[in-house]
């Protein structure tokens, strides 16, 4: 794969990492195993960036991602997340107060059993304290050598300005696909700063993954039942948008993930999707979308079926 450089302090990746979040929660019940020869696989296919959080499994996620790359560590970037917490009646909440920090991000180390971590994003803004006091505590894993790049997650675009004005932040991590827009606001500052863009979900939480199913066919607890893409008001429009892609991605000999996953290539040079599957044959065919040339029709027809992307948004 080629490589794409993501910020402006050194960070080179392939450009299609591998997320993790599925091999520990959301999106229904996994094998360890399985998850392990699917991150695996990934590697030997020419994946060097991959991506986890403290939210995924509360640890759980970091330790099989850590168990996973440990016969090839040196050979990729890792990267993980805090700053949420989960409070009983609450649910998810934002946590980045500067103590929560430290034990989070010491605890990181040990779950994936690794001497530094070489991306660290702030999973989501605290509104109870100042992204520079957040970015400061951050900043101590880096003079340390813990920590070798800073990133930001579902923020705004002056939390990434006020963020930097602290130290250098590398990379942002929002969600883009065919079907998520919304991040393309970022792009003036992301290039005003120098700061590369990872995009979690590409292929649309599954939606564009080639064998999207009703709410019905999924857990209770699945992330996709919130989701409004899949809300019965919004889903047939939706299925009808993946039809058309599906027969444009099969004019070129490609498959509708392959299509998406090529469409964010082109987007930004500076843009490195993460998909994340268990299976080691979807793996594969995500990787094989980075040989995927997509022409400015094939752009425009895309841009046509899906302008302001999935019918009913994200969230």
């Amino acid at each position: 794969m080629q490589q794409r450089i993501l910020g402006q302090q050194g960070l080179v990746v392939a450009e299609i990492g591998y997320g993790t979040m599925g091999t520990a929660i959301g999106y229904g019940p996994s094998d360890d195993t399985e998850s392990i020869g699917a991150i695996r696989r990934a590697f030997e296919l020419g994946t060097t960036h991959f991506d986890t959080a403290r939210m995924y499994g509360w640890g759980d996620g970091e330790k099989l991602l850590g168990a996973a790359v440990a016969p090839f560590r040196d050979e990729i970037t890792v990267a993980t997340k805090f700053g949420i917490e989960f409070e009983p009646g609450r649910g998810f909440v934002p946590d980045s107060s500067p103590d929560k920090i430290r034990r989070v991000v010491d605890d990181s180390l040990r779950n994936l059993d690794v001497d530094h971590i070489d991306v660290l994003y702030q999973h989501l803004p605290d509104p109870n304290v100042p992204v520079e006091e957040v970015v400061g505590v951050m900043k101590e894993y880096v003079d340390a050598g813990k920590v070798r790049y800073l990133g930001l997650s579902n923020t705004d675009a002056e939390g990434v300005r006020r963020a930097h004005s602290v130290h250098p932040i590398s990379v942002l991590q929002a969600e883009y696909s065919i079907f998520a827009h919304e991040s393309e606001t970022f792009f003036p500052v992301l290039e005003e700063l120098g700061i590369g863009l990872v995009a979690y979900s590409p292929l649309a939480r599954g939606f564009l993954g080639g064998s999207v199913e009703p709410r019905t066919a999924y857990t209770a607890d699945d992330f996709r039942q919130f989701i409004p893409w899949w809300a019965p008001e919004n889903f047939a429009a939706n299925v009808d948008i993946v039809r058309e892609l599906t027969r444009l991605a099969q004019s070129k000999g490609a498959t509708l993930s392959q299509l998406a996953l090529a469409w964010l290539l082109a987007r930004k040079d500076y843009v490195v999707p993460i998909p994340g599957s268990r299976n080691t044959n979807r793996v594969a065919q995500n990787i094989a979308a980075s040989e995927l040339v997509l022409t400015e029709t094939d752009l425009d027809r895309i841009a046509e079926l899906a302008p302001n992307g999935g019918v009913g948004g994200s969230a």
